[in-house]
C-alpha cells in the first residue's frame, strides 16, 4: 500500500511502499477513506515532539472495515468506522473509572517480539499514535475505532477522530461549560474552531474568539463565536478582561505556545478555569502569578478532550446530521495523498483550518 513516511526530522514525508501484517484477534483492518492533516503531525515533522524513525504519520482518519481478528466484537467488516489515537484496553483503572482517553496500556499494542504491523523490505516501519492514517489502508486495534451510521460523508466524519473530539471534548468534558457561563478561544483552527462551536452546543452565554488572523476571526463567527478578539490589537487577556468586566468563567488554548498559556490563565475571572489544548514543545515551561490562585483560578490540560469516544463520536456525527456541529466549513481543501507536503506548507500560513486527504478520488 501507498503511505506517507517521515524518514527524517525537517524533511517532507516520503510515499513509500509499505507492508502490513495480518489482523490479530483484536485488530482491526481498515481502508482508509480520509484522513485530515493537523497540526499535531507537523509537531513530529519539525520534531517539536519526538517519535522513532522511520514512522507512517497521520491519526485524525474514517474508513470502512475491510477484516477483523477471530476476537474483535465492536465492529464487522462493512461497518464505516471513525478512529481515535486514545486506544483504550478497558479494565485498566483509568478504564474503569471512565477516564478511557488516559489509558496507556501495552495490550492495545502488539508485544516488541510479534510480527509489526507495518514493515519494508529494509526493516520495520513505526506506528504512529496507535494508527499511522497516512496510508491506504490501517491495521489498529478494535479499541481504536468505532462504527457510525453510513449516511455520514466520511471526509467530514475524518475531523471528528481528532479536532472535534479534542475541541468539543474540552468543553463538554474536562472543562464542565455549562449554560450562560462565558468561554475565550485562543487559536481558530481546527481544535479552536471545535471548541467554539461545542461552547455553543453547550449553551455559553458569550464565546470569546483569540487568533491573529482576521480571516480566521470571521470564520469563527459562523461557528459560534459572539464577540472576537484580535491578538495584534494587544494584549488579549486585558481585551477579554475589558469584554467580561474581569474574565472569563473558561478560557481554551488551542496554539501550543508559551505566551499563549500564559494569556489563557490570565484571562479567567476567580474561579475560572484554563484548560491548555494546544501541544506545548517539549522542554517549554510556562510562567504563572502565585497570587492569581488566591482567587481560586485553576489551569489544567485536556487529553482528546477527556473523551469516551464510542460514545461520544456517534452523538457527534447525529450532531453533525442535524445542523449542528459545523464541519463543512471546516475543510479547507480536500487533496490527494501526494499532496501532504503541501498541506504542511499551507498550515504554516495560519490561513487554513483543515486540509483532507480523500483516498478516492
Amino acid at each position: 500500500m501507498k503511505a506517507a513516511v517521515l524518514r527524517e526530522v525537517g524533511k517532507p514525508l516520503q510515499i513509500e511502499e509499505v507492508q502490513m501484517s495480518k489482523p490479530g484477534p483484536h485488530e482491526v483492518l481498515i481502508r482508509t477513506v480520509a484522513a485530515g492533516v493537523c497540526h499535531s503531525d507537523l509537531h513530529f515533522v519539525e520534531g517539536s515532539y519526538p517519535a522513532a524513525l522511520p514512522v507512517v504519520l497521520g491519526h485524525e482518519s474514517a474508513g470502512v472495515v475491510e477484516q477483523v481478528g477471530s476476537e474483535v466484537r465492536t465492529v464487522k467488516v462493512g461497518d464505516h468506522v471513525i478512529t481515535c489515537l486514545s486506544a483504550f484496553c478497558g479494565h485498566c483503572d483509568h478504564c474503569l473509572t471512565g477516564h478511557m482517553s488516559l489509558c496507556v496500556s501495552p495490550e492495545t499494542k502488539r508485544d516488541a517480539d510479534a510480527e509489526p504491523r507495518l514493515s519494508q523490505a529494509g526493516g520495520n516501519m513505526g506506528q504512529f499514535l496507535n494508527l499511522s492514517s497516512f496510508a491506504e489502508y490501517m491495521l489498529i486495534h478494535e479499541h481504536a475505532c468505532v462504527s457510525i451510521r453510513k449516511d455520514m460523508p466520511l471526509d467530514r466524519a475524518a475531523l471528528i477522530g481528532c479536532a472535534v473530539t479534542t475541541g468539543i471534548g474540552a468543553v463538554i468534558h474536562t472543562s464542565n461549560v455549562r449554560p450562560g457561563e462565558t468561554v475565550a478561544v485562543i487559536g481558530c483552527g481546527g481544535v479552536g474552531l471545535a471548541a467554539i462551536n461545542g461552547a455553543a452546543i453547550a449553551g455559553a452565554g458569550r464565546i470569546i474568539a483569540i487568533d491573529t488572523v482576521p480571516e480566521k476571526l470571521e470564520m469563527a463567527k459562523q461557528f459560534g463565536a459572539t464577540d472576537v478578539v484580535n491578538a495584534n490589537d494587544g494584549d488579549p487577556a486585558k481585551q477579554v478582561a475589558q469584554l467580561t468586566s474581569g474574565g472569563v468563567h473558561h478560557s481554551f488554548e488551542a496554539v501550543g505556545l508559551k505566551a499563549t498559556a500564559e494569556q489563557s490563565f490570565r484571562m479567567i475571572r476567580r474561579g475560572g478555569t484554563a484548560n491548555i489544548i494546544g501541544m506545548i514543545p517539549v522542554g517549554v515551561s510556562i510562567e504563572l502569578r502565585g497570587v492569581d490562585f488566591l482567587g481560586e483560578k485553576r489551569i489544567q490540560g485536556s487529553q482528546m478532550g477527556s473523551n469516551r469516544f464510542p460514545v461520544d463520536m456517534p452523538r457527534f456525527v447525529d450532531f453533525y446530521m442535524s445542523g449542528k456541529l459545523k464541519l463543512d466549513d471546516m475543510i479547507s481543501r480536500r487533496i490527494k495523498l501526494e499532496q501532504v507536503n503541501e498541506a504542511f506548507a499551507e498550515m504554516k500560513t495560519g490561513k487554513v483550518a483543515r486540509s483532507v486527504i480523500v483516498f478516492d478520488q
